[in-house]
């Protein structure tokens, strides 16, 4: 049985490629962070604030997508004339209490404040209050041009969490459960809808990514888009993004997926993906989206690159462990990075969800994940001022869809464990103390 979705979504947002594409000049800037921005992240925040033109710049800010309007645009506020901007808070949200944010995306007075800032922050919260409020069954309001009219001058246009996922063409709409996605629940207006496109036409933001472990949804999203490219950015960190030019900061990192030498075979009857390429890049390394180029930030270069193909290379770890939990919070990161010391030329796990919700299609579904090295597979590591920071470039991966036992395990009962030997505990030593 062919699961629905499981190849391809419907081709409206295939056409958006050029659609939200408005010439992302070297001057423009667009921040993507991954969510659970911290108050102390200063190299983020200062960042933004020095993009919108540093002391005293303008910065509007949008808590559209908060479930508490009031609070959110205040602590974006706070934050950001700690680091000396002025923010203008720019009340349009389906959640402020009293509000008509149909009437208020057309208010010249809101236009004009926006029209007037340097920079432009939207918050977390749900992505799709900010596209049904700012552009309404696709139209651009007034206000979202105005938007554009600060990033087209040069501004700085950033995000976090639900304000990273509007960054790109496309976006998920509403798709929290990995699992689903692989499996084909994979639906326009529902799952996924259209961005805000802010980032070049050909890459794809998602968020949360290594904590949430989004490797499960963004595979399906950029096969089915047409996507070559997407970063996934994990938590209390950001992506700067000037045209094609790609800087990592804040605290940790993200995921490069390149699908461009990717292929599915069309005989199984669920998603699948081999050759995928993907890169970890930690903050401070550099990307060109044109040449695919990697520069690792200055402290690893200083250190030993790591090349598994070299003569002279020594594996750190030896044993080849299995992961059961493929999507769980960190578990990509951890096997590239440990892959990439490894003697072992590949690591595997799976992706399956023990207890299946009653609406899952096919319970039975899961899928492995063969991680394994290839040309160019290399790495840096720099483990100094109390920090851990990889940089892990081409490891290669394939998806395949695997049927997994239902239920995985049963309990043993005494005495019909038949063919099973139990460890016995060891007999207690004598001291002579």
């Amino acid at each position: 049985m062919r699961l629905p979705g499981a190849r391809r979504a419907p081709r409206a947002l295939l056409a958006l490629a050029g659609v939200l594409a408005t010439g992302l000049a070297a001057g423009q800037t667009a921040i993507a962070i991954g969510g659970a921005l911290r108050l102390d992240n200063d190299e983020v925040w200062q960042r933004i604030v020095d993009e919108a033109g540093g002391q005293g710049a303008h910065i509007a800010v949008f808590a559209t997508a908060a479930g508490n309007p009031e609070r959110s645009a205040a602590y974006i506020a706070a934050a950001l004339a700690r680091r000396g901007a002025v923010a203008d808070v720019i009340p349009v949200a389906p959640k402020l209490p009293n509000s008509d944010p149909a009437a208020r995306v057309g208010d010249p007075a809101l236009i004009d404040t926006v029209r007037r800032a340097r920079g432009v922050f939207f918050s977390g919260g749900s992505q799709e209050y900010i596209v049904d409020t700012l552009m309404p069954g696709g139209q651009e309001t007034p206000l979202l041009r105005a938007v554009r009219e600060v990033f087209a001058k040069g501004g700085v246009v950033a995000g976090t969490s639900a304000g990273a996922a509007i960054m790109s063409r496309s976006m998920f709409r509403d798709a929290p459960d990995n699992h689903m996605v692989l499996k084909g629940v994979w639906r326009e207006g529902k799952e996924f809808d259209r961005g805000l496109g802010f980032v070049p036409p050909q890459l794809f933001v998602d968020q949360h990514f290594l904590k949430r472990g989004r490797i499960g949804r963004i595979l399906p999203a950029m096969r089915a888009l047409g996507y070559p490219l997407g970063l996934g950015v994990e938590e209390n960190s950001a992506i700067v993004v000037k045209g094609d030019q790609v800087e990592v900061i804040g605290g940790k990192g993200a995921v490069l997926v390149d699908l461009r030498e990717a292929r599915s075979d069309a005989r199984l009857p669920a998603f699948n993906l081999q050759g995928v390429r993907l890169s970890y890049l930690d903050r401070g390394d550099r990307l060109d989206l044109g040449t695919g180029a990697v520069t690792p930030s200055a402290r690893k270069l200083a250190e030993p690159r790591i090349d598994p193909a070299a003569p002279d290379f020594k594996p750190y770890y030896r044993n080849e462990p299995y992961y059961l939990d493929m999507l769980g919070d960190q578990t990509l990161l951890n096997v590239m990075a440990r892959l990439i010391e490894s003697a072992a030329p590949e690591l595997r796990g799976l992706a399956f969800r023990a207890r299946p919700r009653a609406e899952d299609p096919a319970p039975s579904l899961g899928f492995e994940f063969r991680l394994y090295k290839g040309p160019g597979t290399v790495g840096w590591y720099y483990g100094g001022q109390g920090s851990e920071e990889y940089t892990v470039l081409n490891v290669r991966l394939d998806v395949l869809p695997v049927r997994v036992a239902s239920p995985l395990f049963t309990p043993l009962e005494p005495g019909a464990a038949e063919g099973v030997t139990a460890a016995k505990p060891p007999e207690a030593a004598t001291s002579a103390r």
